[in-house]
């Protein structure tokens, strides 16, 4: 195997351990991708892909810290290789605004997720699938400010694109729902929230088995708003369930 293939299959083999819930294996892959792909020069593209799929580990497991710093980095590199306008920087600003986002800098995290819809709507074209990462955060973050018929347009505007081009129980779909359904609980509209959850969880179940890291997340959040309904019995078994996934991780 070449060099210029060894970081491309060690990036491959990390991002299929993290798809499927296997933190470790992946981190170790993507510091091997990572150390593979530095040696081209630390502001190849190559690098850049390393780091943001590190950082998106990194981000998913809450070292917020270092996930930064991967996807500022990532960043700065798209930014210097391919220009303002490029889909690898809009997915670089939209991943950024993300963690910005959950680390409460929310002029910053807006300011980022517009200008990668906007790259991405440039590039793609409004109603593509590929514009939905940076709407669906979009959508997150004005719910996050408490601009909540903003971010409903954005989760309903992404939900419909994704249903056109996935179909009902893509993965995808079910993020976007629980966008939806963390929205109405935010304004304690239980009733509209529980059937989201609940269709994400099915989608995530059937599309990833019972024991993901993406079910337990759902988990959480239904056995959060089951406790603001007063069903305690219920919550407490899905807090269960969702501690006893991510004891496995």
């Amino acid at each position: 195997m070449n060099q210029d293939s060894l970081w491309e299959e060690e990036n491959r083999r990390g991002a299929y351990l993290y798809q499927q819930g296997r933190y470790a294996e992946a981190e170790h892959a993507f510091r091997t991708a990572l150390e593979d792909a530095e040696q081209f020069g630390p502001l190849d593209t190559r690098v850049a892909t390393v780091l943001n799929n590190l950082a998106s580990l990194c981000h998913q497991q809450r070292h917020l810290a270092e996930a930064q710093t991967l996807y500022e980095r990532a960043l700065i590199i798209r930014r210097q290789a391919l220009g303002e306008e490029h889909p690898m920087v809009a997915q670089s600003l939209n991943n950024l605004s993300s963690l910005y986002r959950e680390l409460g800098r929310q002029g910053e995290a807006e300011q980022l997720s517009q200008q990668a819809v906007a790259v991405a709507e440039r590039t793609f074209g409004p109603e593509h699938w590929r514009i939905t990462n940076c709407l669906n955060n979009l959508g997150a973050v004005y719910a996050a400010q408490g601009r909540y018929e903003e971010a409903e347009a954005c989760f309903q505007r992404t939900l419909s694109i994704r249903q056109q081009f996935f179909g009902e129980k893509d993965p995808m779909v079910a993020t976007t729902l629980c966008g939806l359904a963390e929205l109405e609980l935010a304004q304690t509209h239980y009733p509209a929230a529980e059937p989201l959850f609940r269709r994400a969880l099915t989608i995530r179940e059937e599309h990833w088995g019972g024991e993901h890291p993406s079910v337990a997340s759902v988990l959480e959040k239904l056995a959060m708003l089951l406790r603001q309904t007063g069903r305690e019995t219920e919550a407490t078994a899905l807090d269960a369930r969702a501690l006893r996934i991510g004891a496995k991780l």
